[in-house]
């Protein structure tokens, strides 16, 4: 019950931050725009590289939502940096929301106050969840054209940074936690309790790629499209946060970040395993061209249409989910 509270209580503020709700429009279609890893360095001209092509990309595709996955600033002094990329996204009048990647917390801040600067800047819908590991746990109902129903439940998780068992031989990066699944499975079957039993039409997006990125790469029979050029660093243990994904039968597609020479989508077991196209600039590795990926949702369809917009304006790899990856 206290889950849930809290639940509801960051869903209000992520809601009264903005000022508006997310609606499925007219046309019964809802279009996210899904920027990653922007690694932006404080007065670093490299940086412009990503601006330009979020400013190109927002203004081409009229979002309804905007969403950043994570490593969003790459330098100090990160209060004053992260400020600025927030004010860069407040200007488009657009709601936006964000998830924290490993880098995020390196520079001087932590990602609680990174949060703090984020929920208090106009048109930002990110909030918290009160009592769970991580920072920026949350969910977006998105309603429908018509009435007060929600059509469409989006979740946004803290992936973490490093492994917290280091010291007990386990390396690499973090994972998402046991009661961030919890509050996950709780706060999925209260949407399907809401929606007369049936699992609500969900989205999840975080930073760091769950391991089975890695089993439906490798799967010859996994319908996979778009660019693969690295092996998904994924965290060496597995918690469970895709079981429990598909135990609830919400989630349609989960959107990562994290590897930059990646923007593949594949179809892993029913759920869409994808990636955003590397948005930021020459501040990090990168092999190609800057971008963003565009997910529409229609409302009453368990339907992914998707495709990456490049900053030049290039349109590659329009897919439909589940149509287009079916044996």
């Amino acid at each position: 019950m206290r889950i849930l509270a809290t639940l509801a209580v960051a869903v209000c503020f992520a809601l009264l931050s903005y000022g508006q709700e997310l609606r499925f429009d007219n046309d019964g279609k809802f279009k996210i725009v899904q920027f990653t890893d922007l690694h932006i360095k404080w007065n670093d001209a490299r940086s412009d590289t990503a601006f330009t092509c979020m400013r190109n990309t927002i203004e081409a595709e009229h979002p309804d939502l905007i969403v950043v996955t994570g490593d969003i600033i790459y330098s100090t002094p990160a209060l004053e940096n992260f400020t600025r990329v927030m004010e860069f996204l407040a200007q488009f009048d657009t709601p936006f929301a964000i998830t924290f990647g490993n880098h995020d917390r390196e520079f001087g801040a932590s990602n609680a106050e990174l949060l703090k600067i984020a929920m208090q800047t106009p048109n930002c819908v990110a909030s918290d969840t009160e009592g769970l590991s991580g920072d920026g746990n949350y969910v977006l109902e998105v309603r429908g054209n018509n009435g007060n129903e929600v059509k469409s439940v989006l979740y946004f998780l803290d992936s973490h940074q490093l492994s917290q068992l280091a010291d007990k031989g386990v390396d690499g990066y973090a994972y998402v936690c046991r009661d961030q699944i919890e509050w996950y499975a709780q706060t999925s079957s209260k949407y399907a309790s809401l929606n007369g039993g049936t699992p609500m039409p969900s989205l999840a997006f975080f930073h760091i790629p769950l391991p089975e990125y890695n089993q439906a790469a490798s799967c010859e029979t996994a319908t996979l499209r778009g660019i693969r050029r690295e092996k998904a660093c994924a965290p060496q243990l597995n918690t469970g946060l895709f079981a429990a994904m598909k135990e609830q039968g919400d989630i349609m597609g989960i959107f990562v970040g994290h590897d930059h020479d990646n923007d593949y989508a594949v179809n892993w077991h029913g759920i869409l395993l994808a990636y955003g196209r590397f948005t930021g600039g020459p501040t990090e590795y990168n092999h190609l061209p800057n971008g963003a990926r565009v997910i529409t949702l229609t409302e009453g369809s368990r339907t992914i249409d998707s495709y990456i917009r490049l900053a030049d304006g290039t349109i590659e790899q329009r897919t439909s989910f589940p149509g287009d990856y079916t044996m």
